[in-house]
């Protein structure tokens, strides 16, 4: 039982309960309510006092790359980063060891952020499920598939094989899901992105891809189609609400129809596509037309961070600046896009994203102790506005807890870090992105 918490329960209703509790028993929530209406005939194993820390759903991490961790920081504010420092690198270092300590460090990256679910897209997926697995995350581990050789197949495209054998290892896994994820239109032929489709229904699995991100993809597909990426997708038959579309930044008002005619899902990633100039998406446009919309990160190489109160708090002053309103998007409609909206990407409204009775117990509890969180008029004011994922105290995932008091329960940190900086060391990595940075 936690008691005395700010409970913010994100349901239907947008109920919330400035004195409730929550109870949990083994994975799943049994009850929810102000604290006058406290069941006393129930005996528990643990209880812990919120002390008036906010309790909400974990926030959901539509879009990232949990194997990147080594690049963040590397040449961030030059011109084509990616062909001149990340797709080198990741050829010549990226291996086994290294994705699974990245993956390792990135998840406890966004546990200790209160991020409790995640949608990621790399190489190296079954290490990745593994490393998902042993830190008690819950998440969807899609292999990229792309038309060159990677650093983990030997072929191009051959990301499909590697899906085709990965997806059936995690069925029937309460938590971790594998699935497969063509790195964008323009990369990969219509056979391939058709037959990701089919491993994608076959499964009943969301699965994702890159899409309308690039200036020059919009061009490609201009002059070689004569139709934008989307409009592309949908002749070739691949758009369905299995389909989660990262970034989507280019959309025209077509577009956004087709978006919601397949009802295709939307990851948006404001502090990537705008650390990278690319533009803002039309997410008041999205929603408007009934599109469901989810806050991703994107990989920590491209956001530099793994937390959503970095991308809400983005979120709100990049949209009310671009559609110069200031009250565009209200701090309840934010929190909802980190939580309850990020269930709704990812098809998992039935066991997450929000805090009722049947549902997984994925919670997580934000301290109203620390200097910057106080006054709170509004709960969902201060989460935007005023809280930090340092704010984030303790961390609930299928009713076990993963963080309290700051602190992970199960894994060191300095350990961690350890680790991955030895893998790093061991391909070679750091000296080679030293060396990489100074012929720039």
């Amino acid at each position: 039982m936690i008691k005395n918490a700010w409970v913010l329960t994100m349901n239907e209703k947008m109920e919330q309960f400035p004195k409730g509790f929550i109870i949990a028993d083994d994975e799943k929530i049994v009850d929810v309510g102000a604290m006058d209406s406290l069941p006393n005939d129930i005996a528990y194993d643990k209880s812990i006092d919120a002390k008036g820390a906010i309790l909400l759903p974990g926030m959901v991490n539509t879009h990232t790359h949990i194997g990147m961790i080594p690049f963040r920081s590397l040449g961030d504010d030059y011109p084509d980063r990616l062909h001149r420092f990340l797709f080198p690198l990741e050829n010549e270092c990226m291996n086994e060891q290294l994705a699974y300590t990245s993956a390792k460090y990135a998840i406890a990256e966004m546990q200790l952020a209160g991020v409790t679910t995640f949608f990621d897209m790399y190489y190296f997926e079954q290490q990745l499920a593994e490393a998902a697995e042993e830190m008690h995350s819950r998440g969807i581990l899609a292999e990229t598939v792309i038309d060159s050789v990677t650093v983990d197949v030997p072929a191009p495209m051959g990301g499909l094989q590697y899906a085709q054998s990965f997806l059936p290892k995690w069925q029937g896994n309460s938590r971790i899901q594998a699935s497969v994820a063509p790195h964008a239109p323009y990369s990969n032929t219509i056979e391939v992105l058709q037959q990701a489709d089919a491993l994608s229904q076959t499964y009943n699995l969301p699965w994702m891809m890159h899409v309308s991100e690039m200036d020059f993809e919009m061009v490609k597909f201009r002059e070689e189609h004569n139709q934008t990426p989307i409009e592309f997708l949908e002749e070739i038959g691949v758009l369905s609400p299995r389909l989660v579309a990262a970034h989507c930044i280019h959309l025209s008002d077509h577009d956004i129809e087709v978006l919601k005619k397949f009802d295709v899902k939307v990851a948006h990633c404001i502090g990537a596509n705008t650390k990278s100039a690319k533009g803002v998406a039309r997410v008041r446009d999205l929603l408007a037309a009934g599109v469901t919309v989810g806050l991703g990160t994107d990989g920590p190489s491209s956001g530099n961070t793994l937390d959503l109160f970095s991308q809400m708090r983005m979120f709100a002053n990049f949209h009310k600046t671009y559609l110069q309103d200031r009250s565009a998007f209200p701090a309840e409609e934010i929190v909802k896009l980190a939580t309850i909206g990020g269930a709704n990407v990812l098809g998992m409204t039935k066991q997450i994203g929000s805090i009722e009775a049947g549902k997984q117990a994925d919670f997580i509890l934000v301290e109203t102790d620390s200097i910057n969180m106080f006054p709170i008029f509004d709960p969902y004011s201060a989460l935007v506005y005023s809280a930090n994922a340092g704010n984030v105290r303790d961390v609930f995932i299928a009713g076990k807890q993963v963080v309290a008091g700051k602190k992970l329960v199960n894994f060191d940190e300095a350990q961690l870090r350890a680790k991955l900086a030895e893998a790093m060391e061991q391909c070679g990595f750091i000296t080679k992105a030293l060396k990489a940075m100074e012929k720039q």
